[in-house]
């Protein structure tokens, strides 16, 4: 599926969810600590949304983020198994590929992706905020990770536990993408 495909699909489920819980753009946008702009524009389908927008948006709906994703609901309550290089694919974002590692379980108090980080340009690195927190678990290559104005450097079997408020930008070192397990809470 490309991005302009995936924008596409989530945009009509991201305003369904909102008109079923009955909320204005502005309503939402106030509850996310957005512009109502930027949720008009995401609900769009032309724009890139962020997966930290998505799970602001599943959260106040009181929805699974999987809901929100793929349009199907979760469905395991006791486990969820996810074989090696599997995973659901969140398609929607050019800078990292996500594999989300817990999509059909339902209630997930944390969401566990795995993430590759390609190499690019300290000024291709885009900064992101989102509620929460987050744990990072380098499992391949070399990482950068700028938070706000501090820049880190992880490698294989280095980890980061932080503030998800904190502006934050990875990109993978060496000409080489990243690969690394990612919790967010």
């Amino acid at each position: 599926m490309s991005n302009n495909k995936a924008y596409k699909e989530i945009a009509p489920r991201l305003r369904g969810i909102r008109d079923a819980v009955d909320m204005t753009t502005t309503q939402l946008a106030e509850k996310v600590g957005v512009e109502p702009s930027l949720v008009e524009k995401y609900e769009s389908g032309e724009h890139e949304i962020p997966v930290s927008y998505l799970m602001d948006v599943a959260h106040v709906c009181g929805v699974d983020l999987t809901v929100l994703i793929s349009g199907n609901e979760s469905h395991l309550t006791n486990y969820a198994l996810v074989r090696k290089g599997k995973g659901f694919s969140v398609d929607r974002r050019k800078d990292y590929d996500y594999k989300n590692l817990a999509s059909t379980f339902v209630g997930r108090r944390m969401e566990p992706f795995m993430i590759e980080v390609p190499a690019k340009k300290p000024e291709d690195m885009n900064f992101t905020t989102h509620r929460g927190q987050e744990f990072i678990y380098v499992l391949e290559g070399k990482l950068e990770l700028r938070l706000d104005d501090s820049i880190l450097i992880l490698e294989a079997g280095d980890s980061l536990y932080f503030d998800s408020n904190t502006p934050h930008a990875m990109r993978g070192l060496d000409e080489k993408s990243a690969r690394m397990l990612d919790v967010i809470l």
